[in-house]
């Protein structure tokens, strides 16, 4: 599926902003923003908040859950050992392990489900939408179908801040 899309492409930050703010104005929020840098006012006016930190929070709890259970069935209840009159649950020493794994599944778990939510793995084709976006330009991408009568007024403000391509 082909989409038609009007690429706004501006040399620096507050022309991009400014921009941002007129179409947003207009009611038309742009598909994707790419740019060199984070520049917070186009993050918050698209709107899109990540729950990617949630997901890490609770792979963080299930892997600690997990392995300190896992360290306390097979210390204390499947191969038991006494010696030098130590406890059979020594939790104190299931502290240092238990950080160090739940640290890597964060970690592990973490990419694998960012790399499957934005579509990323070895060997795709990347679309690229300009060549020079994330270089030295800032690559506001609006979707000609969303425009309905606002075609001209986005086409000028365009302009008046950048170019279109």
């Amino acid at each position: 599926m082909i989409k038609n899309y009007i690429l706004g492409v501006f040399k620096d930050e507050e022309s991009l902003v400014s921009a941002f703010e007129k179409v947003k104005e207009k009611g038309i929020l742009p598909v994707e923003v790419y740019t060199p840098y984070p520049v917070h006012e186009i993050l918050e006016g698209m709107g899109n908040k990540t729950r990617l930190s949630h997901a890490a929070f609770f792979f963080g709890l299930f892997a600690a859950i997990g392995i300190l259970s896992f360290m306390t069935y097979a210390a204390v209840f499947d191969w038991p050992l006494n010696y030098g009159g130590k406890p059979f649950n020594a939790f104190p020493s299931f502290i240092v392990v238990t950080i160090v794994t739940t640290i890597l599944s964060i970690t592990l778990l973490t990419l694998f489900t960012f790399s499957a939510r934005a579509k990323i793995f070895p060997g795709k084709v990347p679309e690229i939408i300009h060549e020079r976006a994330t270089d030295d330009r800032f690559v506001m991408v609006i979707d000609k179908d969303s425009l309905g009568n606002n075609a001209e007024a986005i086409n000028s403000i365009i302009t008046e801040f950048g170019e279109i391509e």
